[in-house]
């Protein structure tokens, strides 16, 4: 009996030892390789749970807002966990207009947000402040099915839309895919082009992404006529075509469910989903692809034009390479009104993290956002030098 005691107390030392060198180094600062993470449609994001207990003196911060930069914060909250294992970043995506209600209530300490603050939220805030993370691209998925069979072997060229072309179709006056202007932008796919009505899909939330959408289309023609904001009256609607999707994950779902249709999602929610997403031809008159380089040409067409508030619109972009429905993705915290000196420290350690390391660059670019140029990304720090707690500057280097 005492042999069999030592041969059982024998295999749960080897067990506790083999376990103790698979775990992660509580002091490891080396990132591992991004994982593919599920960001749209019927795989929404999660950040990797936690399966020990937080170590004594661990903090978890919560934040919510657009689902826009939803992935790339997914990817970031995962990794940072190998760089600080005592901070739980969670982050969940409910739009930007219930990410500002959140930080609003006081209950999220961050939220995310493509949608600029309105007068009355910095005055009802009191102390908030918008820091640029990511410039990100929206793009048109589509889902055809081709008036004719694809040839083995063939590989269709992608759709292209210009800026006028992609008002009518919102504005419903483009209908059908095998319409005289979408024909004439695709000589490559004319005879593919089936004579189908467009079903389109936007948002049917209040939506960053679809400010930035709307800001764009507005900016595109003076046909648009319902405006530039989170939320509008579509025309396609009234018209009896159009389909409302809730987040990006809805509207990517809506689209890959209803053959013949188009709606706008951002860049990453196409590629990790593998849906074609249309090229478009920009301010320029150039033929261009939703990137990272792409969307660095419209940063920089508009690096001097940040206002007091460090926000700025980046739509329509003169630049013969830039991306013409860009748009910033922001963080809004409190400046004064946090209380406790340390989550507020960690949290703001996490967001210069974000900005300046090479490995969260590395995500955000394979993902299709685009980081944040030298001196945009020198502003934001800045201005995350100036939040304290209770008076005290809350970061000191």
């Amino acid at each position: 009996m005492r042999k069999n005691l030592f041969v059982s107390m024998f295999v749960l030392l080897i067990a506790v030892l083999v376990l103790s060198a698979c775990a992660p180094s509580a002091s490891a600062t080396v990132v591992p390789t991004s994982t593919d993470v599920p960001v749209a449609g019927m795989q929404q994001p999660t950040v990797a749970a936690t399966v020990e207990p937080l170590p004594a003196g661990s903090v978890q911060i919560n934040g919510a807002g657009a689902t826009f930069p939803l992935p790339v914060y997914t990817e970031w909250a995962y990794a940072y966990q190998y760089v600080d294992p005592s901070v739980v970043i969670n982050y969940q995506g409910i739009g930007s207009g219930g990410g500002k209600k959140g930080i609003l209530d006081g209950t999220i300490d961050f939220a995310g947000s493509d949608s600029l603050l309105k007068d009355e939220e910095y005055t009802a805030g009191a102390d908030l402040q918008m820091y640029p993370m990511l410039a990100g691209a929206v793009v048109n998925v589509y889902n055809i099915q081709w008036a004719k069979e694809i040839p083995t072997g063939t590989t269709l060229p992608a759709l292209v839309l210009d800026r006028q072309t992609l008002v009518d179709i919102y504005n419903a006056k483009v209908t059908k895919w095998n319409d005289a202007r979408i024909v004439a932008l695709n000589p490559g796919l004319a005879e593919y082009l089936p004579n189908a009505p467009i079903t389109v899909v936007h948002r049917s939330d209040g939506s960053g992404t679809t400010e930035i959408f709307t800001n764009a289309l507005t900016s595109f023609s003076p046909d648009w006529v319902a405006g530039g904001a989170s939320s509008v009256e579509w025309p396609v609607d009234k018209a009896g075509n159009g389909v409302g999707g809730k987040g990006n994950q809805g509207v990517a779902a809506s689209v890959i469910n209803t053959p013949n249709s188009i709606g706008y999602v951002e860049l990453s929610f196409a590629i990790s989903n593998q849906m074609p997403f249309a090229s478009m031809v920009n301010k320029a008159g150039k033929t261009v692809i939703a990137s990272a380089d792409s969307l660095a040409s419209a940063m920089n067409d508009f690096a001097t034009a940040f206002d007091a508030k460090l926000t700025v619109t980046i739509v329509d972009a003169s630049g013969d390479g830039s991306w013409p429905v860009s748009g910033y993705t922001y963080l809004i915290l409190h400046t004064q009104n946090m209380t406790d000196f340390v989550k507020a420290q960690k949290l703001l350690e996490y967001i210069q993290w974000s900005l300046t390391d090479p490995s969260a660059a590395k995500r955000a670019g394979d993902l299709g956002y685009s980081v944040l140029p030298g001196a945009v990304r020198d502003l934001v720090l800045a201005k995350l030098g100036q939040v304290t707690v209770n008076g005290q500057p809350v970061l000191t280097k």
